[in-house]
């Protein structure tokens, strides 16, 4: 085996799930940024760290969290987005052997508490509609920007079908005109470059993203998942200019009919049981007509969590 010889492949190095909580006290009435960051380097000139332990190179982790907390305060945060292009502009340029990077984040929302009907300056209750994601890839020279949400967890109790499918001597699924459709989405949008070059009201967009992904969903007669997807993603391109792509993972949610019979009960469609597992998995991307591929904006960006 002597002739065997290996080389080293991609890498990148950071440090994962920085939460960082800001709260901005200008004034009696508080508001709270709830973030998960993730700082990751890539360089080719990092490879010695690798190959020979030499970390005269290496940024190390733990500056890479500092350097999170201190532009929370240095710089605020107006939004993830925004956010994370600072800490990429911060790193590729500070350290010029550093080539790029991946910088995510999660956003937990929350919204104030009500005391007599009135929201409270500094008393705030989390939300559970979801988590807001957004991603920074620096890499090749570009910086592509991501925004997206998980942990969607949505459900119609009718107005879904699933027939027609091909059958064979292992298909014991029954075809219906009428089931609970549930999933849990993780979307994610990217941006186009000249829109992210003007400028962009992010938290506007992520709202009213937000709210066709549900209104899409709830709206639409679905023959499938996979159709609903696309409706969903649809939608979206066509209202926000800014957006060159949505990528979707949609486990489905199943909810199997229970049998009373033994119980001479009949069952129309009302008691069901919830299955997590084995679900199915649908994943699928919507594109702007006429925009740029850009693969390499998804590089190591996970599309199902």
């Amino acid at each position: 085996m002597s002739d065997v010889t290996v080389s080293l492949g991609a890498n990148k190095y950071g440090k994962a799930e920085n939460r960082v909580v800001r709260i901005v006290r200008d004034t009696a009435r508080h508001e709270i940024i709830d973030l998960n960051v993730t700082t990751q380097l890539r360089g080719a000139a990092l490879a010695g760290a690798y190959l020979t332990g030499d970390n005269s190179l290496i940024v190390a982790t733990d500056t890479q969290k500092n350097t999170v907390f201190a532009f929370a305060k240095e710089h605020g945060i107006r939004s993830p987005e925004e956010f994370l292009l600072s800490l990429a502009d911060h790193f590729t340029s500070s350290f010029e052997w550093i080539e790029g990077g991946l910088f995510q984040a999660e956003q937990y929302a929350w919204e104030r508490i009500a005391v007599d009907g009135v929201p409270h300056d500094h008393s705030f209750v989390r939300q559970g509609q979801g988590t807001r994601l957004a991603t920074v890839q620096a890499i090749h020279g570009a910086v592509h920007v991501t925004g997206g949400v998980k942990d969607l967890t949505v459900l119609k109790s009718t107005g879904s079908e699933f027939a027609g499918f091909p059958r064979d001597r292992y298909t014991t699924l029954a075809e219906t005109n009428d089931r609970i459709m549930a999933t849990s989405v993780t979307g994610r949008w990217r941006f186009l470059p000249e829109a992210v070059e003007a400028g962009i009201d992010y938290h506007g967009l992520y709202t009213e993203v937000s709210e066709l992904l549900l209104s899409t969903f709830a709206s639409v007669h679905s023959f499938a998942l996979q159709q609903t997807l696309w409706e969903m993603g649809k939608a979206v391109i066509e209202a926000r200019p800014e957006i060159a792509e949505v990528r979707f993972a949609m486990p489905n949610k199943h909810h199997f009919v229970v049998d009373l019979s033994a119980f001479d009960l009949e069952n129309p469609n009302e008691v069901f049981i919830a299955a997590d597992r084995p679900y199915g998995l649908i994943e699928g991307t919507v594109t702007r007509d006429g925009a740029a591929p850009a693969p390499e904006a998804w590089t190591d960006v996970p599309a199902f969590i």
